[in-house]
C-alpha cells in the first residue's frame, strides 16, 4: 500500500487495514459536511472533495495499531482532526490570500471571506460535535489544542517582539500552529486504542516533533516545487509577507554580510513589490537556488530522525516500523 503520502507499508496485513480504516474515515468526512442549505453544503464539500494527503487521520491510524486499532472511537476521532485540519484551511487561505489549495481555487476565491471564515467555523462546529461523543477528555485536548492553533496564528500574524529571536519565534509558531494538531492526531489514536500513559505520550512527543519537521519540509516545497504538483502557486508566503524559514535565515545572514553580498542583493528581491507574477517568479529563483534552503531541509530531516528516536520505548513491529516511515515520508516529499 502506498498513501497520498507516498508511505509504503510492506505489511500486508497492516496496509490492508489502514486501507478500511481510511475508508470509513472517508466515508465519515463526506457525512460531516453534508449540510441540507445548499451554501453550506457546497462550501463544506469542497475541500473534502479536492482530496489531500490524510496524514492526520493516517496518524491517528497508525499510533491506533499500538492498541485495540478496532475500536470505532478511534475512527471518528480520526475524522475528527481532519476536520479540524480542513477548518484551518479556510481561515488561512482567508489571511494569506492564496488563490490556490489543493489544486482547485481556494474557497474564499469562489465565495468571497466572509463565506470561506465562516465555513471553516462550521467544519469546526461539526469537528466538536463529534468528538464531544468520545468523553470529556477528548473535548479538553480538543480545546487544548484549539488553543494552540489559535494562537499559532495569531504569533505569526503579530510576529516576533523586538527582543525576540525571529527563528525560535518562528519555531514556536509551527510548534502550536503545525505540530500541535499533528501531536493530537498521534495522542488520539493510541488513547482510543486503549494504549497505556507510556505509550500515548510518547506517539504525543512524537506527533509534535514531526510536525514542526513537515513544516520546514514544506517551506522548502513552497521554493522547490512546481505549483502543478503541489496544488499550490509558488511563492505565496513570499508575496503575502508570510515568514518563512528560508527567509528568515537569510535576513539573519542578511544583517552581518557587507553591503554589496549575494545575500543583500536577494532579500532586495524579496522585499521588492511583488505582486506582479514575474517579479514574485524571479524573487523565488532566486531564494531557491540560495543556501539557506539546503539548510532548511537539513533542519527538517534533523528533526524527522530525532522524532524516530522518540520511539525508542515502543515495541518492534509493524505499526513502529509505519511510524518511523511516516517521519521518513514527511520530509522526503515533492508536495
Amino acid at each position: 500500500m502506498t498513501t497520498a503520502l507516498a508511505l509504503p507499508l510492506h505489511d500486508a496485513a497492516l496496509a490492508e487495514r489502514l486501507t478500511g480504516r481510511l475508508r470509513l474515515v472517508e466515508e465519515l468526512l463526506r457525512d460531516a459536511v453534508t449540510y441540507a442549505d445548499p451554501i453550506a453544503h457546497d462550501a463544506s464539500r469542497h475541500l473534502v472533495d479536492a482530496g489531500g494527503k490524510r496524514l492526520r487521520p493516517l496518524l491517528t491510524l497508525l499510533t491506533a495499531e499500538l492498541g485495540d486499532g478496532e475500536r470505532r472511537e478511534v475512527v471518528d476521532a480520526a475524522a475528527v482532526v481532519e476536520l479540524t485540519h480542513l477548518a484551518t484551511l479556510y481561515h488561512d487561505d482567508v489571511m494569506d490570500s492564496a488563490p490556490l489549495r489543493r489544486g482547485a481555487p481556494s474557497a474564499h476565491e469562489v465565495w468571497g471571506n466572509s463565506v470561506a471564515i465562516l465555513t471553516g467555523d462550521l467544519l469546526f462546529a461539526r469537528a466538536s460535535s463529534i468528538v464531544s461523543g468520545l468523553g470529556p477528555e477528548a473535548v479538553r485536548i480538543q480545546a487544548q489544542t484549539f488553543e494552540r492553533l489559535c494562537l499559532g496564528q495569531l504569533h505569526e500574524t503579530v510576529g516576533p517582539r523586538p527582543d525576540e529571536d525571529p527563528v525560535a519565534h518562528y519555531l514556536q509558531v509551527l510548534s502550536d500552529k503545525t505540530a500541535s494538531l499533528i501531536a493530537t492526531s498521534a495522542r488520539f489514536g493510541a488513547m482510543f486504542a486503549g494504549c497505556g500513559p507510556d505509550v500515548v505520550r510518547t506517539v504525543t512527543q512524537f506527533g509534535e516533533t514531526v510536525g514542526v519537521a513537515f513544516q520546514l519540509a514544506d517551506d522548502v516545497i513552497d521554493l522547490t516545487s512546481d505549483g502543478t504538483v503541489t496544488g499550490k502557486t509558488p511563492g505565496t508566503d513570499l508575496r503575502e509577507r508570510v515568514p518563512t524559514m528560508p527567509a528568515l535565515l537569510l535576513r539573519a545572514r542578511a544583517a552581518v554580510a557587507p553591503a554589496g553580498s549575494a545575500d543583500r542583493d536577494v532579500l532586495a528581491l524579496l522585499d521588492a513589490d511583488l505582486s506582479d507574477d514575474a517579479d514574485l517568479a524571479e524573487a523565488v529563483a532566486a531564494l531557491r537556488e540560495h543556501e539557506v534552503v539546503a539548510v532548511t531541509r537539513r533542519r527538517a530531516v534533523e528533526l524527522a530522525r530525532q522524532a524516530v528516536t522518540e520511539l525508542a520505548p515502543l515495541p518492534a513491529g509493524p505499526a513502529k516500523d509505519a511510524m518511523i516511515a511516516f517521519a521518513d515520508a514527511l520530509v522526503d516529499r515533492a508536495s
